[in-house]
């Protein structure tokens, strides 16, 4: 089966934890039934970055590198910058991934990148708190869900404590998992549900 790329913004300071259970298990075939995808880090120079929570990340591609016809998501963390601007250039490609039809998740601070973008206007979409991205010349507040993930066409938008939420929105967009395993992948990790160990172990079996 032919494997397809799921980019994920790297920067300095980025709330590792906010996309962690997306990246792991995207790359993890255990479950999956759709699409296998390798994960591709991408930042703004090739030069090392420094997530949140102290780890030093080596990107693998450069931002003015990357194509959306080349991906098939791209995936934004948090992280203090975005709220100053010092990221717009992911924002802005964001905006070319969206025009071109290929999916967009952001959680968090890179929510507040995304509006300042303007990409917020005009979809459904969530973050923190709306009052939040209002500080951001933001106009999209009859869009805002006060959920913990929201999917709005091809737009993922959660708030910084719904990273299982995130995840899931991601999964399904991606098409990962079936409807079945996908709600067993959600019943566990986001309450410790043992009912949803069967359902997984028999996906994992019919992967073998």
């Amino acid at each position: 089966m032919e494997r397809k790329t799921v980019h994920v913004g790297v920067y300095d300071g980025f709330a590792d934890w906010e996309i962690g259970h997306a990246t792991a298990h995207i790359r993890n075939g255990e479950w999956q039934h759709g699409p296998r995808y390798d994960v591709v880090t991408v930042g703004m120079s090739a030069e090392p970055v420094t997530t949140m929570g102290g780890m030093r990340i080596l990107p693998d591609v450069t931002l003015d590198s990357l194509s959306p016809a080349d991906s098939a998501m791209l995936i934004l963390a948090g992280s203090d910058i975005w709220d100053a601007g010092a990221l717009e250039p992911f924002a802005k490609k964001a905006r070319a991934f969206l025009e071109a039809g290929v999916p967009v998740a952001a959680i968090c601070g890179a929510t507040a990148g995304l509006a300042r973008e303007g990409l917020l206007d005009d979809r459904e979409h969530t973050s923190a708190v709306v009052d939040y991205l209002l500080a951001f010349g933001y106009g999209g507040a009859e869009h805002y869900r006060d959920e913990p993930a929201v999917t709005g066409g091809d737009l993922i938008t959660a708030g910084p404590t719904a990273p299982v939420e995130f995840a899931r929105e991601i999964f399904a967009k991606l098409g990962i998992y079936t409807p079945e395993v996908l709600d067993a992948w959600y019943r566990l990790f986001s309450a410790g549900d043992p009912s949803a160990y069967p359902v997984l172990m028999a996906a994992a079996g019919d992967g073998e």
